[in-house]
């Protein structure tokens, strides 16, 4: 029985290739709504036309934004990964 590190067909840990493209996209557009919405908010609010103020509020919520749809993303690739190897697992138990 050849080991597993030899082996060209066992799985890899990592989540699909499709769920990863999905998470970073989802990162990128959560930045983005997040830098709009602060920087618009805090545009608004302003009544001097304070730009550069409102522009380092934006870079603030987009990075703040983008840093909490980061966590959901990673706590989901993370889930995906342990629903496949319990499905594997599983699958395995049974054929014995």
């Amino acid at each position: 029985m050849p080991s597993p590190t030899t082996n060209p067909e066992t799985k890899s840990a990592a989540p699909p290739v499709l769920a990863r493209a999905l998470a970073i996209l989802s990162i990128l557009v959560g930045g983005l709504c997040g830098g709009l919405i602060g920087y618009s908010v805090t545009d608004l609010q302003c009544d001097d036309g304070c730009t550069t103020t409102a522009g380092l509020i934006g870079i603030g919520s987009a990075v703040g934004a983008a840093l909490g749809v980061a966590i959901v993303a990673v706590l989901t690739l993370r889930a995906i990964t342990e629903w496949e190897a319990k499905q594997t697992r599983d699958a395995a138990h049974n054929e014995l």
